[in-house]
């Protein structure tokens, strides 16, 4: 565990990077008066500084952060998780399998191919109204959905039970940015005895409604997602 500031604190047996410890220290900013969401990402560039991918220096930059201050800078932020739809997650999924099969072709482990952070794919975007105006609509289009989506169903299950940090959120449990807040969203992580804020990024247009718990959430693309 990283702490070149010396800033982790304890809480009720975990431990968390407390912004307070770092901004008592010499050539931080007014942190506390800092808007939250700068906040919850700098708790993330402090966290992962590692002296190679994100440096000191960056945590200083963005602990000095002004709204009235060009910058070309960029900020090495690492999301919590990821969430991903079916339109735009399966191409994902394939990227991954192709690595995997590259990684194997050079005589290596393709298990080392994995998701560094959760990734949740909820699949909503395959619904088709085939049949309506009757008690039994539901259960026969949801059938139909299956037996025209068979194929990328049977791939995503497979991506499901490949990687550890992918997981699949099947046909009629709801749509993603309803899934997304109802049972995805964390608020607060726990890995390692270490607490931290819910960051995500999004494939899905609506990613933004998870702001209204507090929580940083952007919508992207999918290779950004990927890079994320």
């Amino acid at each position: 565990m990283s702490d070149p500031f010396n800033v982790i604190k304890e809480l009720n047996g975990s431990k968390y990077y407390s912004l307070p410890a770092l901004e008592s220290q010499p050539g931080m900013g007014k942190i506390s008066r800092l808007p939250i969401s700068i906040r919850i990402v700098l708790e993330s560039v402090l966290r992962n500084c590692d002296g190679k991918k994100v440096l000191e220096a960056d945590v200083k930059a963005l602990a000095n952060w002004s709204a009235t201050e060009k910058s070309s800078k960029e900020i090495p932020f690492v999301v919590s998780r990821v969430v991903l739809q079916d339109f735009t997650g399966v191409p994902l999924l394939v990227d991954l399998a192709a690595m995997r099969d590259a990684v194997k072709e050079l005589g290596k482990d393709p298990a080392i191919i994995e998701p560094l952070v959760p990734v949740d794919l909820v699949v909503d975007h395959s619904v088709q109204v085939d049949r309506s105006g009757s008690a039994n609509a539901f259960l026969e289009n949801l059938k139909i959905e299956f037996s025209r989506n068979k194929e990328r169903y049977q791939f995503l299950k497979w991506g499901q039970q490949a990687f550890e940090t992918f997981s699949v959120v099947p046909p009629a449990i709801g749509i993603v940015h309803q899934v997304n807040l109802e049972y995805l969203a964390k608020v607060v992580f726990e890995k390692d005895g270490v607490l931290y804020p819910d960051t995500l990024v999004g494939t899905d247009s609506h990613t933004t409604m998870i702001n209204g718990l507090g929580i940083v959430g952007w919508g992207v693309g999918g290779i950004e997602a990927e890079s994320g």
